[in-house]
């Protein structure tokens, strides 16, 4: 039996479903926020540089998270903050004996699961909309799905792509890189701009599993990607 319930705290929207009944999981991201604003009112540059700041020895965790995953794509901190609480609550529930656990924050997603999972993705492309999507195989480790746009959303990007989505281990990295990446979906034509963008990623294989990338008429992927399958549409709120 899964459960399924919605965490509202400010900015930090999460749809959760998992296999823990009473896993207290809204307190735990509230005392992760208190971390983070806390740690802004010190550091008031860690909110808003769009490259990595020095952060102090002993800030907390996900002060540390959000830094590290900043250094590796070369980008501010605040980009992988949804990534980041979603990575970090995937942990906590794992800890507590989650082997299914779905953390979607903003459309940034850390999850384990043990049985098959699709995950839709979401471009606003005309021809793909809302139809297609990831088929997740059992695993027993987290793994972090990430997707930064160039037209779609609220978070801060240079490039003009419909949807970059990055797997990797950690959804902090995903986040962080899927913005990195999509900053580089630049250039005279939906084409160029594409392998513009596979090109850049290439310097970062070692950090994720896959990344695909659609933008107009063009889709493009590099590294290793779950099977790609035609979904049903659904409904994004912004």
């Amino acid at each position: 039996m899964y459960t399924k319930n919605f965490i509202n705290l400010e900015e930090t929207r999460i749809s959760l479903k998992t296999d823990l009944k009473n896993n207290n999981l809204e307190n735990y991201v509230l005392s992760i926020r208190n971390d983070l604003k806390n740690y802004i009112k010190s550091n008031n540059l860690f909110l808003n540089s769009l490259k990595p700041v020095n952060i102090n020895s002993n800030a907390p965790p996900i002060i540390k998270l959000m830094e590290d995953s900043s250094r590796i794509a070369n980008v501010g901190p605040m980009a992988s903050v949804a990534g980041s609480i979603a990575e970090l609550s995937c942990d906590y529930l794992i800890n507590l004996g989650s082997i299914c656990s779905i953390v979607e924050n903003g459309g940034d997603i850390a999850l384990i699961n043990n049985k098959k999972v699709i995950c839709g993705i979401y471009s606003g492309n005309n021809k793909l909309k809302t139809n297609i999507g990831f088929k997740l195989k059992p695993r027993k480790k987290q793994i972090g799905i990430c997707t930064s746009s160039g037209k779609i959303g609220h978070s801060l990007s240079f490039g003009e792509s419909e949807s970059v989505t990055v797997l990797s281990n950690k959804a902090s990295y995903s986040d962080s890189l899927a913005t990195a990446i999509a900053n580089e979906v630049t250039g005279n034509s939906y084409e160029e701009s594409l392998n513009n963008a596979l090109n850049f990623a290439e310097e970062f294989r070692e950090y994720f599993q896959g990344v695909l990338i659609i933008n107009g008429d063009f889709v493009g992927k590099i590294g290793k990607l779950p099977e790609i399958i035609s979904t049903k549409s659904f409904d994004i709120d912004f």
